[in-house]
């Protein structure tokens, strides 16, 4: 017999199309059929193929034996009202429960066992269950779709509460740095990216590789198997498009914050805007380069002295960051690029982030920076007092001056 050579997945690909086209009474006349033609085992293999139930089979092996029970399937297969009754219909709480479960939260129901868990299909199983409900986690699964429950992940849409100034803060930055573009001098949009572990390790993303060649990396993450951890941080030219990252293998410091922004000069600022004399940087309120933090405004002031430049600085408002260019504009792109590729050592990086490019036109220069930058620096203030800080005006706890020893006074 041919269901006898064929093989099982062979069979129930092409038993499957012929089933659908039949009714249930044909599906199991046809399927005693071939249980009687197979002989010994018939039944156990086409209940294998088929899908079909012992009993269903059976039933179609003795109906066929039995002329007499065989009967025209034209029209309705059941009477009205036949078939075994839905769970809701046997069990008229069983939806209310289900209710109940989904509303829970952790101010809920101190006795639900679900209280503090994940809501997995199986744990509402169990759940039902003990409040006495017999249900498997397939019904569970189809009584939620049909209740318009679908699997859904989290959405970051609360920003909390907004300063009053955000707006105003915004407008005001788009305002000045419009007025040092008009008069070709540069803005720059600085931040720090994820600290990124070097070695053999998993690296989020794919990339295009020959089929069952995927490129092994250590199994566990701990930094004992790597090479260190690179420090990011990037200065970004709008007008330019252009960008350069620092590569350290120290600390997230303010010293190392301004030696970007120096190196950036030196290699790429110099070279655009060698008559400018002021710059402006655009950057988040907090961490290296926050607008509290007194070790930034002194190794700004150093920066500017050394190369005779004011140096206004303009905060984002809290909880703005994602506002800033560098962040989607170039931290996005390098993020692309390297997806799914190890970031087996220092130079690997480097020539990853030099790699970055887009149809706009991005270009992106990185460098590695070997020095050590100490955490937890003090500036004296006797030091602090030798500053000539100006703030401005406008949200001055954002917005302020550095004057270099030859500048002039800042635009308010």
């Amino acid at each position: 017999m041919y269901l006898r050579n064929m093989e099982a997945t062979q069979d129930q690909a092409i038993l499957a199309k012929l089933l659908d086209t039949l009714d249930e009474a044909q599906k199991r006349w046809f399927v005693g059929r071939e249980a009687l033609r197979l002989g010994h085992g018939g039944v156990k293999r086409m209940c294998e193929v088929s899908g079909l139930s012992k009993p269903t089979v059976i039933k179609g092996v003795k109906e066929l034996c039995s002329p007499q029970a065989l009967r025209p399937t034209a029209g309705r297969i059941r009477q009205a009202g036949g078939g075994r009754k839905s769970l809701a219909a046997q069990d008229p709480q069983l939806t209310q429960q289900l209710v109940r479960i989904m509303a829970e939260t952790t101010a809920g129901d101190p006795m639900s066992l679900l209280r503090w868990t994940s809501k997995s299909t199986y744990q509402i199983r169990d759940e039902l269950q003990r409040l006495g409900h017999s249900v498997s986690e397939d019904t569970v699964q189809r009584r939620l779709k049909e209740m318009e429950y679908t699997l859904q992940a989290n959405v970051k849409t609360k920003e909390g509460k907004a300063p009053a100034e955000r707006d105003q803060q915004f407008r005001y930055i788009n305002r000045l740095a419009q007025q040092y573009m008009a008069q070709g001098d540069p803005v720059l949009s600085v931040d720090a990216k994820k600290r990124e572990r070097i070695g053999a390790f998993k690296n989020a993303g794919r990339n295009w590789r020959p089929t069952g060649q995927p490129v092994a990396v250590n199994v566990y993450d701990f930094p004992s198997l790597g090479v260190g951890t690179a420090t990011l941080y990037g200065t970004y030219d709008a007008q330019k498009n252009q960008g350069m990252v620092n590569v350290g293998w120290s600390h997230d410091t303010a010293e190392y914050a301004v030696e970007s922004i120096r190196q950036w000069w030196r290699q790429v600022g110099r070279r655009e805007y060698g008559q400018a004399r002021r710059l402006l940087i655009c950057a988040d309120g907090g961490g290296s380069n926050g607008s509290r933090n007194s070790a930034w405004k002194y190794f700004l002031q150093q920066l500017g002295r050394e190369y005779g430049l004011d140096i206004t600085v303009c905060h984002y408002p809290p909880g703005t960051s994602k506002w800033n260019k560098i962040e989607h504009r170039m931290f996005s792109f390098i993020s692309l690029n390297w997806k799914g590729e190890p970031l087996v050592s220092f130079e690997t990086v480097i020539n990853l982030i030099s790699a970055t490019t887009t149809r706009t036109g991005l270009k992106i220069k990185a460098r590695l920076d070997k020095h050590y930058y100490a955490t937890g620096i003090k500036i004296e203030k006797k030091e602090m007092e030798k500053i000539n800080l100006r703030p401005h005006e406008q949200n001055p706890q954002w917005n302020y001056t550095l004057i270099s020893s030859h500048g002039k006074p800042p635009e308010k």
